[in-house]
């Protein structure tokens, strides 16, 4: 008997979980929307289609994404039901790449990085000249965030009727730091041009007239304020960071009131290539310069500076003074 010829036929293969191939290939996608997230709740992105604040959709984060962190101010690209009608969902596939960022710490001892806003133009600090009274460490920090992130910085002043602004302003003179008033009786003629056009987060401590702002620059934002406490500390009025849309164009993104503002990923350098007239200066400094100066520093390069550079430098170095009380 010849022995017998055996082909595929004659194999057996019990169907599995692994019998079917797998591929990393991924949809790119390509029909996605652009969109811009306003705002943030428990797992649900609101976004702007084009940017448009008329065009609002609803959006989960896509499996794909895994925990990619995506805040108010992300470019998005989002798929599916972009109707926006009430109970549809539609899904983030992807999170453009962060043109700025305002990062902060809990604290300077927390090594992790909390990314408030992104892609935001500026930061407007908003600061009371009393009842809270003004902290200039706050104003400091907040500068630090703002020139390490890319945003352009601008201080914001009110209850502009209970204290003068200029003995406040003049403590940031040196750093040609645009500073405007809000008050609660002042027109908003001198802000709402700084506004226009741009992205801005709006950034301060709880009761300092912050949301009373937001609701003046947007009628319809109706957002909650809060009285002051008789020991000077008030109440948190907003509890979730979002964009809304000014009449004049751009947007205004509130954020929670804040009590403290860590720094702990922000180095020296970061600081001082804020400062044109003094990044190549540093590039002269010896390796682990912290750029104070005698006697900490005695051969920072900054110290050869003179004239108008050197007022620079001392302001730079308040900057980093603040900085390093936290670390």
């Amino acid at each position: 008997m010849s022995p017998r010829e055996y082909d595929e036929s004659d194999v057996r293969v019990r169907p599995g979980r692994g019998s079917r191939p797998r591929t990393k290939n991924r949809p790119d996608h390509a029909d996605a929307h652009d969109a811009m997230v306003v705002t943030v709740d428990r797992g649900r992105w609101g976004c702007a289609l084009d940017h448009d604040p008329d065009r609002l959709v609803t959006a989960m984060r896509a499996r794909e994404l895994g925990r990619t962190p995506i805040v108010v101010g992300d470019d998005v690209g989002i798929v599916g039901d972009v109707s926006g009608k009430q109970d549809t969902l539609a899904r983030i596939v992807r999170r453009g790449e962060r043109r700025t960022v305002l990062r902060r710490t809990a604290d300077d001892t927390d090594p992790t990085e909390r990314v408030v806003v992104a892609n935001a133009d500026q930061l407007l600090m908003v600061v009371a000249l009393a009842d809270p009274p003004p902290r200039t460490g706050l104003v400091q920090r907040a500068l630090i965030a703002a020139y390490a992130g890319g945003l352009e910085p601008i201080l914001c002043l009110t209850k502009t009727d209970l204290a003068p602004p200029e003995p406040f302003a003049a403590e940031f003179a040196d750093l040609d730091l645009t500073v405007t008033t809000a008050g609660r009786d002042d027109p908003l003629d001198a802000v709402a041009p700084l506004l226009a056009g741009k992205i801005t987060v709006l950034l301060g401590h709880s009761g300092v007239g912050k949301s009373t702002l937001v609701n003046r620059l947007v009628p319809e934002a109706d957002r909650a304020t809060g009285e002051v406490t008789d020991m000077g500390r008030g109440r948190h009025t907003s509890t979730q960071s979002v964009a809304l849309p000014l009449s004049v164009g751009g947007w205004v993104i509130d954020t929670p009131g804040i009590r403290s503002f860590g720094l702990a990923h922000i180095e020296p350098d970061d600081v001082m290539l804020a400062f044109s007239d003094l990044a190549e200066a540093i590039n002269d400094c010896p390796r682990g310069c912290g750029h104070m100066g005698p006697p900490a520093d005695p051969e920072c390069a900054l110290d050869m500076l003179t004239g108008p550079a050197a007022v620079r430098v001392a302001a730079a170095r308040r900057l980093l003074a603040a900085l390093r009380e936290g670390h």
